[in-house]
């Protein structure tokens, strides 16, 4: 797939290449690019809200053994 981002192989090579489809090929490289462009607009929002539970729950612990969260 980096390979046919970066234009060293077309969709038609990379297709024979994996015994696929060149149909297939055009899915994997849409599907890719707006994994992409997701990874980096959630990278730009700030944490998770998992990361952010995590967190919470580590500043929990450590306050409940007398340490300090920071």
């Amino acid at each position: 797939m980096l390979s046919v981002l970066a234009g060293e192989m077309s969709i038609a090579e990379a297709a024979r290449k994996e015994k696929v489809s060149e149909q297939s090929i055009g899915r994997w490289k849409a599907e890719f690019l707006e994994a992409s462009k997701a990874a980096l607009v959630d990278g730009r929002s700030g944490p998770s809200s998992r990361e952010e539970q995590l967190e919470a729950e580590v500043a929990e612990l450590t306050h409940s053994f007398g340490g300090n969260a920071e």
